[in-house]
């Protein structure tokens, strides 16, 4: 929420907006809170004003410091950072990491993926961030410079949760209301030379576009402010018709039929948002655009489409997503020697002890080979007692494997023949049972 300008002074106003975000976010005694705490003026009150709300929160404080080395001053920083906490009594982690100078987002990206990188080793409730008002009015206007989309206009929330969660109780904040809490009680910070440069593409926002902007329309900051909340307010209801669309769909897969019957601007939000919640970043609108096409001219032909991270499948009627494949197939044969778990093109094959079910444990101890592989030439298995045996082609077919993943499925080859296939099942003869010791492979991709 953007908070108001009042009569209230900063030192009086700030502990105040930190407390409601933290009771936002329910934050309860005994919950571990950790400051990014770079020294800069946002962060360094941000971890005074925490100080000042623990006893009566009860909460747990310590504070986190990422040291990229790109400064002379990097080692003064740290150094800055210890004597703060130590008056706080504060315990403080200390990161030391490498940026990439080679970079394809150039210097500015490589130091901020390597400082999300090390603060997410951290074990705590909530992970708290110092930004504040004027920071999310230039990350709305950075980002729809970029281009993004209806869920990076949504720029940052006060709270976030997940594990860490990440809380932001300034968010609502002036810069110059921070900076007037620090001299209110007479707070040091550092000041990192590289935020004036303006080779850096937030600097060229913050110190040009922003006061232009400013200048001609003095309410911009809190107005983009609102814009993000209206954005993250859009996006979680496009979430929302997704889970719907989903349902309506027949969940996971979906029926490729009602899949089509969606506009296209339906289906390519519905793909946005499984691809989020596999944890992936979404793609790019360009490629969306091409699964939606090409879903609707396969015609129910099969199709596996890779989308950047994950990959659209249809087929025999069904549509979903899944993490994408490596462009070969495995060529390894794997000896099996009793291990729980065999690694497996990105997956693992697990054998799992079982009874009356599975794989006779006992022919599988009489046998001389044992080992995982992939399918070869000739392969045939009999799924079933009476039943004769099937090639691999028609086992895959009455399995309904797509053909992408037919040449990536592992296969435990027994003294040379075929005793199980991930996704057909076992060998008739090989099977235990009833009340028999057995092992049940399965495969998790």
């Amino acid at each position: 929420m953007v908070a108001s300008r009042n009569s209230k002074p900063p030192e009086l106003r700030i502990p105040e907006a930190v407390a409601v975000v933290l009771a936002t976010a329910e934050v309860s005694p005994a919950q571990s809170l950790c400051v990014a705490l770079s020294g800069g003026v946002d962060s360094t009150v941000l971890l005074h004003a925490l100080a000042c709300l623990r006893g009566a929160l009860r909460f747990e404080l310590s504070a986190a410091h990422v040291h990229h080395g790109l400064s002379p001053n990097a080692d003064a920083w740290l150094e800055f950072c210890r004597q703060q906490c130590a008056l706080l009594d504060i315990p403080l982690h200390v990161f030391h990491v490498e940026v990439a100078r080679d970079h394809p987002g150039g210097l500015e990206a490589a130091a901020r993926e390597a400082r999300h990188a090390a603060l997410a080793q951290l074990r705590c409730d909530w992970l708290a961030l110092g930004h504040q008002l004027d920071d999310q009015a230039e990350t709305l206007l950075f980002r729809l410079l970029r281009g993004t989309g209806v869920r990076g206009a949504g720029a940052m929330a006060p709270v976030e949760r997940g594990w860490p969660g990440r809380l932001r109780p300034l968010l609502g904040l002036w810069r110059s209301d921070i900076v007037a809490y620090a001299e209110a009680f007479g707070l040091a910070w550092v000041e990192d030379e590289s935020n004036e440069d303006p080779r850096f593409s937030r600097n060229l926002i913050r110190h040009q576009v922003m006061p232009s902007i400013t200048r001609a329309f003095p309410g911009a900051v809190p107005a983009l402010a609102r814009a993000s909340e209206n954005f993250r307010e859009a996006d979680g209801l496009l979430g929302e018709l997704a889970a719907i669309d989903r349902a309506g769909c027949g969940g996971h897969p979906m029926g490729l039929a009602p899949l089509l019957a969606l506009s296209d601007e339906r289906l390519r939000n519905l793909l946005r948002w499984q691809v989020r919640e596999m944890g992936l970043e979404a793609p790019a609108r360009v490629r969306l655009v091409e699964a939606v096409r090409q879903l609707r001219e396969a015609a129910g032909r099969p199709l596996y489409l890779k989308l950047g991270g994950v990959a659209c499948c249809a087929y025999r009627g069904r549509v979903w997503l899944e993490p994408e494949m490596g462009d070969d197939a495995p060529d390894t044969v794997q000896p099996w020697q009793g291990e729980a778990e065999l690694a497996w093109n990105g997956g693992v094959v697990r054998f799992e002890p079982v009874r009356g079910a599975g794989l006779s444990r006992a022919a599988l101890t009489a046998a001389g080979e044992l080992a995982l592989c992939a399918r070869w030439a000739g392969l045939s298995l009999r799924p079933g007692p009476g039943r004769p045996p099937r090639t691999f082609k028609n086992l895959c077919q009455e399995a309904g494997i797509p053909t992408w993943l037919r040449p990536r499925l592992p296969v435990l080859r027994v003294d040379g023949r075929a005793a199980w296939i991930a996704e057909i099942g076992v060998a008739a003869e090989l099977l235990c049972g009833s009340g028999e010791e057995g092992v049940l492979p399965v495969w998790r991709r």
